[in-house]
């Protein structure tokens, strides 16, 4: 039995909304929790609005707790990291796409090798750098940790859109007299900006989640980034009250929804053109 064109789509189309709605059941049953009124996290049936539900969590988490401080000292380390990563993985990315040099594809091959590794098990050598440099407590050390994550996707990312872009825009430029730095600046980067903006928004969902080093190498409560604070709030089995922790984690899921929206004509091109090439 053949099946028509039309009858296909409707069932892709089927198909496809219920693997929606079953991603969606974690981030419901959050907003869920964290409009309930007693601090418990297991219910016997599910209720997208519970049967006494507040707001009362979200005014706990936004005035009771330093909720806005984390907010700043989120978005401090973040955009600090996504400027410094962009910073050394742009010119870096043009330099592997367009110029020669020796050990050019052994190095690639080992960044490779190198992203193969979780970051995690650097975490007693980052340790002993941190204290032997004096970085610990500060952003300094989580921003370099950071983007020594980040810059291998980054640099593969970018050079495969680079590598996209027709040279005879370049050559004829340098005709011009135009040098690298400024066929860099003033023409690449700007035919280059769906990549920029996607591999801009990586790093800075990668920085803004990351919990791991922020709770480990941040001993300052004042300097705490939104993952570490609501970790904190989960410190012992006492302080430990679900409904605000859900408030918050819906809070600090916003930021990157509305830049995930804002973007989102760019996420195609600068996925799909920046592919991976070698």
């Amino acid at each position: 039995m053949k099946i028509n064109k039309k009858t296909y789509h409707i069932g892709t189309h089927i198909v496809l909304i219920i693997i929606c709605l079953i991603f969606l059941v974690p981030i419901l049953y959050t907003i869920s929790v964290s409009l309930k009124s007693s601090n418990s996290l297991l219910s016997s049936h599910f209720q997208l609005i519970p049967d006494q539900a507040t707001l009362n969590n979200y005014r706990i988490i936004l005035f009771e707790k330093p909720f806005l401080t984390w907010l700043k000292n989120s978005l401090i380390l973040t955009v600090s990291t996504v400027i410094v990563a962009l910073g050394v993985a742009l010119p870096a990315a043009y330099a592997y796409t367009r110029m020669k040099f020796k050990g050019k594809s052994s190095s690639l091959f080992a960044l490779l090798l190198l992203n193969a590794f979780p970051s995690v098990l650097s975490m007693v050598a980052i340790y002993r750098l941190f204290t032997t440099f004096s970085l610990m407590n500060r952003y300094a050390g989580l921003i370099i940790v950071y983007t020594g994550a980040m810059i291998i996707f980054s640099i593969w990312n970018l050079k495969g859109y680079f590598e996209s872009i027709p040279i005879d825009i370049e050559q004829a430029a340098m005709i011009d007299g135009a040098g690298n730095f400024t066929i860099l600046t003033r023409i690449v980067l700007p035919l280059a900006r769906p990549a920029i903006i996607v591999t801009a928004m990586m790093i800075f969902i990668t920085t803004w989640n990351e919990y791991i080093y922020a709770v480990n190498f941040l001993s300052d409560a004042n300097k705490y980034t939104l993952a570490a604070g609501l970790y904190s709030l989960q410190g012992t089995d006492y302080t430990r009250n679900w409904p605000v922790f859900a408030a918050g984690s819906m809070m600090t899921s916003i930021p990157t929804l509305l830049i995930f929206f804002g973007i989102q004509r760019y996420l195609v091109s600068g996925l799909t053109a920046g592919g991976v090439k070698y």
